[in-house]
């Protein structure tokens, strides 16, 4: 019986060392895959890297070349900048002629209805001239009122000078002003 069971022992012991074998195959097997799997997966990053790599190195020539145009159309644009304030220092200088002339000629106008006034009050003044002159002894009165209206138009023509100053002063600076958004443009715009 000990033979049979020493025997028994021994059969089970070779089956374990079987089934010991077949796992430690199996372990190897499954150890092997993996490493497999793990250098696929290496592999395949280091594709990912290298593609990643290259599409930066796309993007960083991309955007060199973007900032050299912009760069070349900054250039551009300044040049643009200068001409315009150019073309503002002009504008700004017509502007001053114009005003100039836009004062001369309200001074002209001032002088034509002041001519006009004067006209007006010299024709009234003549025809009472004329009546005093068929009249004289009732005329004395009458020159005197004559000279109060004579006063009190040429108080109303002066009334009537100090406005229009006041106007021509008013334009002056109505002027200036306009002409101070052009100024202001040119201070904003430090361009030769």
């Amino acid at each position: 019986m000990t033979e049979k069971n020493a025997d028994a022992r021994s059969g089970s012991e070779e089956l374990q060392q079987q089934q010991l074998l077949r796992a430690i195959s199996s372990f190897e097997g499954i150890m092997l895959s993996q490493i497999d799997i793990k250098n696929k997966l290496a592999d395949r990053l280091n594709y990912s890297i290298r593609a990643g790599i290259i599409i930066l190195a796309i993007i960083a020539v991309s955007i060199l070349i973007l900032l050299l145009t912009l760069s070349s159309q900054i250039n551009r644009i300044s040049s643009v900048v200068s001409e315009m304030n150019q073309d503002f220092a002009i504008v700004s200088q017509n502007m001053a002629r114009i005003s100039g002339h836009v004062n001369s000629m309200e001074r002209q106008v001032a002088n034509l209805q002041q001519i006009n006034d004067q006209t007006k009050v010299m024709d009234r003044e003549m025809l009472g001239i004329a009546e005093n002159l068929e009249a004289i002894q009732g005329a004395v009165g009458e020159i005197g009122q004559h000279l109060i209206q004579v006063r009190g138009n040429v108080g109303n023509i002066s009334v009537s000078m100090d406005r229009m100053d006041f106007e021509v002063l008013n334009m002056g600076l109505e002027m200036h002003r306009l002409g101070g958004s052009a100024r202001s443009l040119n201070k904003m715009i430090p361009f030769p």
